[in-house]
């Protein structure tokens, strides 16, 4: 038999800059996104007195004004709760995150550092 490679297009790779280095260290875990959010990755969550995640607010009460997890993928939540993965160690583009309303990435950096989530400044081409 003779066996030939066959060669097919499956998608487009556009690299978004999330991930700033150190791909190796990167892990990440199912969460479930709270219903009612539109979450695109890259966006940093946080987790509410529910256990369910959100994007972080500054203002928020609930107890997602705490910057936990950074999307590592997109999730569309807007009719129900569903399940995503989230990245909760690695090393990430500052430029590449999406924040809340009042966060900065001054704000949260500190904080997910201890975590095990480094923001590192964008690096040029």
């Amino acid at each position: 038999m003779d066996y030939k490679a066959k060669f097919a297009t499956e998608g487009a790779y556009a690299p978004d800059g999330l991930i700033a280095g150190n791909a190796h260290l990167l892990v990440a875990r199912k969460v479930t996104v709270k219903s009612g959010q539109n979450l695109v990755r890259g966006a940093v969550i946080g987790k509410d007195d529910d256990g369910k995640y959100l994007l972080s607010l500054s203002a928020a009460l609930d107890g997602s004004q705490t910057p936990d997890l950074i999307m590592a993928e997109a999730c569309d939540a807007t009719a129900a709760d569903t399940q995503a993965l989230a990245y909760e160690r690695g090393d990430f583009n500052a430029n590449a995150l999406t924040l809340g309303t009042a966060h900065t990435v001054a704000s949260i950096r500190d904080g997910l550092r201890a975590k095990g989530i480094t923001i590192l400044p964008a690096m040029a081409a």
